[in-house]
């Protein structure tokens, strides 16, 4: 166990581990030195000087994220010459950024913005160049503006240390340097993943999601026929953004704020996902009993599907050739309920999903994504978008009384609606699999090894006909590296799920951004809830949805029988790791 050592700040004695940043005693003695570039972890660097302190018997101020608590140390946090320095050092970040906080995505919800207001700056008494950098505009998922970086290069950390991607880096030197792809190429053209992670830890409005709003709301003006599917986890989430408790269930009030903005028919993306179990779950006994390509590995996520063709091209033929749960779902709007329900012409209707997750965007750009030359989703809004749309429409989610999802595609089981959970996936694919090959009812259908917030988790399963398979379950990119080094190096499994995001979509780069020190509580409170709502659920397995088997039985025809192929697979492509050479 680490030896304890005794740290005085501002007067009052807190124990810590030695060698402990000065940051942490700071904050068991109650006391929030501010800090923008700090992540616990990933990025220790002490860059940005705002979270300077005095040490009594010391020379000049010291940056307490990076400074390790000695014996005996007597710290002030509070002094003049604090205050002014760190104010100082906001007024000159300040000083080269812009001045159009009331038109930015992140205003009320910019970390420098509310670190000026604490700090009390009022002016900005520094004059001097500004930066002048074009605007990224080069992908459908993430809009730059290299403009309101502050070179904290948090985005840099959790793209090289959490996710493994490592596009971003510090380009220049000086007043020149800048974040950006190598050799500061737009993003477009770099082997970027569009996980949006960059954009969730981004203290300022330097990334962000690319707004999908105003072609929304002009679609709804212009009197076309918009409907609307909504992802498992936006739903567990979406609640934060008016004052909810983390983990707040908001399904019911949701449906109904969409109606009032104008939605002709609101679908649940929950559906889509059992209905991507059936045809996952129907792969998966086909590789195993006929000796196909294993492990299978899950595609439902955009931004893990896109890292395996930058950078794992060698997996392409171990990836479901499921279609996703959203494009599923957007497959089905443009052909069975275009065709059946509404009968209106694909090119008619303007279909919109809401999603934890800013990959979906470009997913939904993806050319393999349309059918009849028409493009399966025409708009992709994330958590944090619809929460504007509905501030911007003056709709207080928290007072809407709840309503049901629609008729046809609305009905969907506790399996589908655990897919915004790191482990869902495989969970739902499991009480499927195990009954079809077993034939006899599972008892427990709780898989609760494959459960929890750990970046991979491993168990083995038994199924009566066919013996022991071995499972895995990953999250976050720079895990998923590593276990398929362990595959290429000989290490072997059935099946294994993957999602790009750290706990899966409930951590997705387009949830409600929270404290960086509370962001794993806001993770699991989603998570309990998301599980609190399947075991509510009557039908808790996806085979069992009655809406599936009269979709099946009037459209598709057989689990993954020639339609069904037709309308919900895929292909995928590799990419290469230097996309931009083909430019």
């Amino acid at each position: 166990m680490q030896e304890l050592i005794k740290v005085t700040i501002d007067g009052r004695e807190v124990e810590i581990p030695e060698g402990s940043p000065v940051l942490q005693a700071a904050r068991a003695a109650g006391v929030d030195i501010p800090t923008l570039c700090f992540m616990e972890g990933i990025n220790e660097i002490g860059a940005c000087r705002v979270c300077l302190v005095e040490l009594e018997g010391g020379r000049g101020l010291q940056a307490a994220c990076v400074l390790p608590a000695t014996p005996g140390m007597t710290v002030r946090t509070n002094t003049p010459a604090v205050r002014k320095a760190r104010k100082m050092n906001v007024e000159l970040l300040l000083s080269n950024h812009p001045s159009t906080c009331l038109t930015c995505a992140r205003n009320t919800n910019c970390e420098l913005q509310k670190l000026a207001h604490d700090l009390g700056v009022t002016m900005i008494p520094w004059v001097g160049e500004k930066s002048d950098w074009p605007l990224d505009l080069s992908n459908p998922a993430l809009f730059r503006d290299p403009n309101k970086c502050i070179l904290c290069r948090r985005c840099m950390a959790v793209c090289h240390a959490v996710q493994g991607v490592g596009v971003l880096s510090t380009v220049a030197r000086g007043f020149e340097t800048v974040v950006s792809p190598d050799a500061n190429r737009p993003l477009g053209q770099a082997a970027c993943v569009f996980c949006g992670q960059c954009s969730a830890v981004c203290p300022t409005g330097a990334i962000t999601e690319v707004d999908a709003i105003e072609p929304v709301f002009s679609a709804i003006g212009a009197g076309k026929h918009v409907v609307v599917q909504v992802a498992p986890a936006v739903r567990v989430a979406i609640g934060e953004e008016f004052g909810l408790p983390r983990g707040a269930i908001t399904a019911g009030q949701m449906v109904t704020g969409l109606r009032m903005l104008g939605f002709s028919a609101v679908f649940d993306t929950a559906l889509a996902a059992d209905l991507t179990i059936l045809e996952e779950a129907h792969e998966l006994m086909q590789r195993i009993t006929q000796g196909k390509v294993l492990p299978l590995i899950t595609s439902c996520s955009p931004g893990w599907v896109k890292f395996a063709e930058h950078y794992f091209p060698e997996f392409i033929p171990h990836l479901s050739s499921c279609k996703s749960p959203q494009q599923m779902m957007a497959a089905l709007i443009k052909t069975y309920y275009a065709e059946r329900v509404v009968k209106l012409a694909a090119g008619q209707i303007f279909s919109v999903s809401v999603m934890p997750c800013t990959a979906k965007k470009y997913e939904a750009a993806r050319s393999e994504m349309g059918y009849d030359g028409n493009q399966d989703l025409d708009a992709v809004l994330t958590t944090r978008e619809l929460a504007r749309m509905f501030r911007m429409a003056g709709i207080d989610l928290p007072k809407l009384p709840p309503s049901d999802f629609d008729a046809p595609l609305g009905l969907s089981t506790g399996a589908g609606v655990i897919f915004g959970a790191s482990g869902g996936v495989m969970e739902a694919a499991l009480r499927t699999a195990y009954e079809w090959i077993a034939k006899e009812p599972l008892e427990q259908l709780d898989f609760v090894h494959v459960r929890g917030m750990a970046g991979v988790r491993e168990a083995t399963v038994d199924i009566p006909r066919l013996g022991t398979i071995k499972v895995a379950v990953v999250s976050g990119l720079a895990n998923a590296r590593d276990l398929l080094a362990r595959i290429k190096a000989g290490e072997s499994y059935h099946f294994i799920e993957i999602m790009g995001c750290p706990s899966g979509c409930l951590g997705g780069g387009g949830q409600p951004r929270t404290r960086r020190e509370e962001a794993g509580e806001a993770k699991q409170a989603r998570q309990s809830s998301i599980y609190a709502i399947d075991k509510g659920q009557k039908l808790r397995k996806s085979h069992d949805n009655p809406a599936l088997k009269k979709l099946y039985e009037v459209y598709l025809g057989e689990i993954g029988g020639e339609k069904a192929h037709h309308l919900l697979h895929t292909s995928y492509t590799a990419r290469g790791r230097f996309p931009w050479k083909k430019h």
